[in-house]
């Protein structure tokens, strides 16, 4: 006699076809919030660069890029935070190209060329970044005087002139002598300097070069 066939029971431990089904939606909708997030953040910096494009960075808020995207203001916030991360969102990009530069760029900027002068190359390149996009960085500076310090963009470019502070001066106390020479950068000075002193920024990097005369001076 044949015995009654019994269902198919899965392995202990194995996966049901319903699990299978529960994870493929999971995996969907993991996909499709990460590409709404990644979205929302592109509008985000699209209106935030409009509204700075057409206003002035002092027109940016939170309310007005959610006014303009029709995105909540609550999304915003979560998204950045503050009206410094945004801004600074917005200058990223033109930080990743400085970054590059000095990173792996031609020298003497970029590697190859002794410390000494890639340190003035470095500190010449930061004027020029600073002064061109002037406004935008005093807005962002203004809004959260001490985030420029937490910023990944400020932690390598301290980085960079810590590395070549030692290589200049192996005994310095260099992280120290790097913020020193990073300082003169600050945005809020060199507009005071630019708008107010009438100095050009030929004149900043000849003080600049002084600064580093007395680094390569022999001790």
């Amino acid at each position: 006699m044949n015995e009654p066939q019994r269902p198919h029971l899965p392995l202990a431990g194995g996966p049901t076809g319903e699990d299978v089904e529960r994870a493929g939606r999971v995996k969907r909708a993991a996909r499709s919030e990460r590409a709404d997030a990644a979205g929302n953040r592109r509008r985000i910096l699209e209106a935030a660069a409009r509204i700075v494009a057409e206003k002035g960075p002092g027109a940016l808020t939170m309310n007005a890029v959610a006014h303009e995207t029709g995105i909540g203001v609550g999304t915003v916030y979560r998204r950045f935070g503050d009206v410094a991360q945004l801004l600074f969102a917005l200058l990223d990009e033109r930080e990743k190209q400085f970054q590059e530069a000095f990173m792996t760029g031609p020298p003497p900027l970029g590697p190859d060329a002794p410390p000494l002068e890639r340190l003035r190359a470095f500190l010449h390149a930061l004027a020029d970044r600073v002064t061109d996009q002037l406004d935008m960085m005093l807005a962002a500076e203004a809004a959260a005087p001490s985030a420029r310090y937490s910023s990944g963009a400020y932690a390598t470019m301290h980085t960079h002139v810590t590395v070549l502070v030692t290589r200049v001066h192996p005994e310095a106390d260099a992280s120290l002598l790097a913020h020193m020479l990073l300082a003169p950068f600050m945005p809020s000075l060199l507009h005071h300097l630019t708008r107010d002193a009438a100095r050009t920024p030929d004149e900043i990097k000849a003080a600049a070069d002084t600064l580093l005369l007395g680094l390569a001076r022999p001790r």
